[in-house]
């Protein structure tokens, strides 16, 4: 039968007529194969058995049970039910769905055992067994295959006003099936139906007839679920659609009528920006406005069932935009005289909105295109110099303007991030750095006026795309990341980072509004990016400019999300595990902001307690000795107190194991640990040309600045940190003295007078930090080694030490 499975198999006969199972003569009639159809629409064989029906107390029912031939174990179950349509096919074979996708077939070897198990079969449904089939429950795709296909098309009633009840009950009626909608939808093709419809409908708005102005919209919008490209391009057509539109406005659920057609033809402007002379485009870009406005604000919201109903709509719409982004790229003329007036000072600014604006569109339009006639469509517009054209207006005061520029620019930034960095590039030859793209787009950033940074956050993922060397074209010698790298660090990392710089230049953020601290986290965002991604370009930046210590001024911020980000910063910079960043930090004391940040925090259990810990306990479980060395020798009396977490004591403890494996004093030195581990690296190995730049002097180093600045020449005596080691052991906090804590100090054995350290006044923390030489591991001067004889005010001479650390 039409839509059925394929039969399966007939059991093969055997010629001994009975077979022994189970130590009993068995009755051949009764044996039989079970199928279940596969996914392939195949039958699977499951077994050969002997079947038996019989009341099942668990299904509640008389049930078709057949037992294996080999070991008499189940391989059917199955409840006859009242409502399965079971078949028989071929005198041997009964097949059922068990489920919607799941047919069954036992396969009989004798046709009486088939008889047999029918009559039972019918028994339970109460039919006759001389029927092939147990229940007409053919579902309606089966029902119009076996329609007469020849059969005349379907008959509409004549279009009469005093019919369109009828007209609308049988529109109704043929939307769940698809054979009559197929036969409804050529109907009222061939028939013009549809203009007709609409002439009755301005006969019922003439006569303010109500009802059948409620049964017009009713066809209508079944007329659109047809989803019929033929119907949609009379219906769109000139002359139709603002007829087709007026139906829509008398929805019978809505107590008033609604106002499209006024919108449409009143409210709603068409603006040439630049006069179109072709009359065919132009009449597209009315269509496909009108379009889009019936299916976004006309018709009713589809239900989920109805989801696809609308899908030649959306393709009409697609194709239409399609078509006009081709013909506007197609006019020259058109192209360069929007280009020439947007870049034109005369242009007024009224007039260069609407073609910004024009342009934003354009390029949304654009996303339509298929890949190919997308790259034809970015490349007119870059010969067209679309680049040089947003320059200009990106230096304009228009904000809405320039917002739209951001957007054009995002398109693409996106579509090729190359073709944008190939661009500046170019231009860096010509201009200055103030008016470059890149950076008119880091100051359009900086400068966003929106309280919540939305401009902002944009601009910064488009940063992002352009220094991301993932996308960079990875050519044989690397050229663009190599080119576009250095000229991003040289002309504009500090015009993103002077924010930063500009709000850290205390001991405290200058600046600490909720705008500026939303700022800064966008601005270390992509920071740590760099960090990650750029290597030698970002190190030489940092231990350069002293970024960290910078950076680590933010942990001092009131916002929390800021302090995070600072500390996210310098944990992504420990993470890369290298030994320059870790002198830098040793060398600069900048454990001392992140130190500070825990004591003040208290024993607030919260993400900064976490965030700080999980830092350290990174140094230990990765075994980072120079870092575990400066921590333990300078803050260990101010974290020895923290039992909660094992992390603090794991590093004493790692520290003090490598006491031990330093059998011989002349490797007791900073220096043997730096040099042990000074070319560990994680899994991503420097470039040739990065090892390079490392192994050079530092004589030859941009603007002759040494990797670490001294810290003698860079911070006055205020500034310099006595190391926490010499007088901090923690106290208990109490809870309602978070703000403070309370500190002793215990140098060799004597006790200083314990004194109280406020972090919460503006007035500079006696926390200050001493040169590093003082700290080596076991020099016979570090105050935090046993028995020394080190006293509050002690300063050993570091000179020679120093340059121990700092020469490559």
């Amino acid at each position: 039968a039409p839509g059925q499975p394929p039969a399966p198999p007939a059991i093969a006969s055997h010629s001994g007529g009975c077979g022994v199972a189970g130590g009993r003569m068995t009755d051949t009639r009764r044996r039989v194969k079970v199928y279940t159809l596969n996914e392939d629409r195949q039958w699977d064989d499951r077994g050969t058995g002997h079947v038996s029906s019989c009341y099942v107390e668990r299904l509640k029912g008389m049930s078709l049970l057949v037992r294996a031939e080999s070991d008499g174990s189940l391989l059917l179950e199955s409840k006859i039910n009242p409502n399965t349509a079971y078949q028989k096919q071929q005198d041997t074979l009964i097949v059922w769905s068990e489920a919607e996708n799941y047919d069954l077939a036992l396969s009989f070897q004798e046709k009486a055992g088939c008889d047999e198990i029918w009559e039972k079969i019918c028994q339970v449904q109460g039919k006759d067994p001389s029927v092939d089939i147990t229940q007409d429950l053919v579902d309606e795709s089966e029902e119009e295959r076996f329609d007469d296909m020849s059969s005349p098309g379907l008959e509409l009633p004549s279009c009469e006003l005093s019919r369109l009840e009828e007209i609308a009950e049988l529109v109704a009626s043929s939307l769940p099936s698809p054979l009559r909608r197929e036969k409804l939808a050529l109907a009222l093709e061939n028939e013009g139906y549809i203009k007709k419809l609409l002439e009755i409908f301005h006969v019922c708005e003439d006569l303010e007839n109500i009802e059948g102005l409620h049964h017009l919209y009713e066809i209508i919008k079944g007329i659109f679920l047809l989803n019929r490209t033929a119907l949609f391009e009379v219906m769109f057509s000139e002359e139709c659609i603002m007829d087709v539109i007026g139906c829509l406005e008398y929805d019978p659920s809505l107590s008033q009528s609604r106002k499209h057609r006024e919108f449409l033809t009143k409210t709603a402007k068409f603006k040439e920006v630049i006069p179109i002379s072709d009359p065919e485009l132009k009449q597209k870009i009315h269509q496909t406005y009108r379009v889009q406005y019936i299916q976004d604000m006309v018709l009713p919201t589809p239900s989920v069932f109805e989801e696809n109903m609308l899908s030649t709509l959306h393709s009409f719409i697609f194709f239409n935009k399609v078509e006009i982004v081709g013909m506007l790229q197609e006019d020259e003329k058109f192209l360069t005289d929007l280009f020439a007036q947007l870049t034109d000072e005369a242009t007024d600014e009224e007039k260069r909105q609407e073609l910004v604006n024009f342009l934003k569109e354009f390029c949304a339009f654009s996303q339509t295109l298929q890949p190919q006639n997308r790259d034809a469509f970015f490349k007119t517009l870059s010969n067209m110099g679309i680049l040089p054209a947003l320059e200009v207006i990106l230096g304009m005061d228009d904000a809405q303007v320039r917002s739209a520029a951001t957007d054009i620019f995002s398109y693409l930034v996106e579509y090729n991030p190359s073709m944008v960095r190939e661009f500046v590039m170019q231009e860096a030859q010509q201009n200055d750095d103030d008016i470059l793209l890149i950076n008119l787009i880091i100051e359009h950033m900086i400068c966003d006026t929106d309280p919540e940074l939305g401009g902002a956050v944009l601009l910064m993922g488009l940063l992002r795309t352009l220094v991301d060397p993932e996308n960079m074209l990875a050519t044989a010698n690397k050229t663009e990341k190599t080119e576009f790298l250095g000229f991003f660090y040289k002309h504009c990392m500090h015009v993103l980072t002077a924010p930063l710089l500009a709000n850290t230049t205390e001991d405290k953020p200058s600046k600490d509004d909720f705008q500026t601290a939303q700022l800064l986290a966008l601005i270390l965002e992509l920071l740590t990016f760099c960090v990650e991604h750029h290597t030698y370009h970002i190190k030489n930046y940092i231990i350069n400019k002293d970024i960290l210590r910078r950076v680590l001024v933010l942990m001092a911020s009131k916002h929390a999300f800021l302090a995070l980000c600072a500390l996210r910063f310098k944990r992504k910079i420990i993470g890369l595990k290298d030994e320059f960043y870790n002198r830098y930090i040793m060398k600069s004391f900048l454990f001392e902001p992140v130190v500070k940040a825990f004591l003040n925090n208290g024993s607030r259990y919260n993400l900064m307690n976490s965030a700080i810990i999980e830092m350290f306990e990174f140094i230990r479980v990765e075994d980072i000795k120079s870092l575990t060395a400066h921590v333990i020798e300078n803050y260990w009396k101010a974290l020895e107190d923290v039992d909660y977490v094992q992390t603090f004591k794991g590093l004493k403890l790692r520290f003090e194991q490598q006491r031990e494996r330093q059998d011989n004093p002349k490797l007791d030195s900073m220096r043997s640990i730096l040099r042990n581990h000074r070319y560990r690296r994680d899994a991503r190995t420097l470039e040739d040309e990065e090892e390079m730049w490392f192994n050079t002097d530092e004589d030859d180093m941009e603007d002759g600045e040494a990797v670490v600045p001294p810290s003698d020449k860079t911070k006055n005596d205020e500034d310099i940190m006595d190391p926490i080691s010499k007088f901090m052991e923690r106290k208990k906090l109490k809870e309602s003295e978070e703000k403070e804590v309370l500190l002793k100090t215990n140098l060799s054995g004597r006790q200083s007078p314990s004194f109280k350290l406020s972090f919460s006044s503006g007035t500079k923390s006696n926390l200050t930090s001493q040169s590093s030489a003082s700290n080596l591991p076991g020099s016979p001067g570090s105050p935090g080694s046993p028995g020394s004889p080190g006293s509050p005010g002690s300063v050993s001479k570091s000179t020679s030490q120093m340059a121990a650390i700092t020469t490559k």
